[in-house]
């Protein structure tokens, strides 16, 4: 089931420890097949090493494993709320990157002070609020899906043009239209992280980029009249 999908969501998943996002199995990307309402995610605590396209789990939109011999990702409950609000996100990531849990940790918006920042997210990557005690003991992973669909709400926030999010005390979420584009947007995240750490230490006075700036480079590369890369 789903064979075409698992190897994707398989090379995803693969991918984290290969641009540095991941430590042992701190992390989990799935992707969804909008035809059946299924989608596939690594399955829960095994290694990257270990893993093979055909331990990717099927799960379905209430949480349930389809398919699979493996206890799918313990944050399949997150990415379920995800799906279910946004149709058009094909693809999610989790990681405990290291300077975007920084941001978390914090519990800090990461502002946007560059063109970087600027070509991938229209705006402060958010920082969403804590989970409160009830919410973590009652349903831990549905309501970080919940807390994090609050704060685009709140915000007004398009999920495509800020395709990525921090969870206070917790760490990022990432997305895309499919698998591999939500890994794309993890590793900018981390980048961008760390260059505004490294930014703000630079210059503890420092303010965000004119909105001229941040307008026009996010616009000429996914805007209505993009010019940005190939036809």
């Amino acid at each position: 089931m789903l064979e075409k999908l698992k190897e994707e969501v398989y090379q995803a998943n693969m991918d984290l420890p290969k641009y540095g996002l991941v430590t042992f199995t701190w992390g989990n990307v799935s992707g969804i097949d909008r035809a059946s309402g299924y989608f596939v995610i690594k399955p829960s605590g095994v290694a990257y090493d270990d893993l093979t396209p055909a331990d990717m789990v099927v799960v379905d939109l209430d949480g349930n494993t389809v398919e699979g011999k493996y206890n799918p990702s313990s944050d399949t409950l997150t990415h379920v709320e995800l799906y279910k609000r946004y149709p058009e996100i094909g693809g999610i990531v989790h990681t405990h990157s290291r300077m975007a849990v920084a941001w978390a940790a914090a519990g800090r918006n990461i502002p946007n002070y560059n063109t970087t920042h600027s070509d991938y997210f229209y705006g402060d990557i958010l920082c969403s609020r804590s989970l409160t005690q009830e919410e973590i003991e009652s349903a831990y992973e549905k309501n970080t899906g919940l807390v994090i669909i609050e704060t685009l709400d709140n915000f007004n926030v398009n999920p495509m043009h800020n395709p990525g999010i921090l969870c206070t005390n917790h760490g990022p979420f990432s997305w895309g239209k499919d698998a591999h584009e939500a890994v794309h947007n993890s590793v900018v995240l981390e980048e961008v992280a760390t260059m505004a750490f490294n930014a703000e230490f630079l210059n503890q006075s420092i303010q965000p980029a004119p909105s001229y700036i941040v307008n026009k480079h996010f616009m000429r590369k996914h805007g209505p009249n993009a010019y940005y890369g190939q036809k």
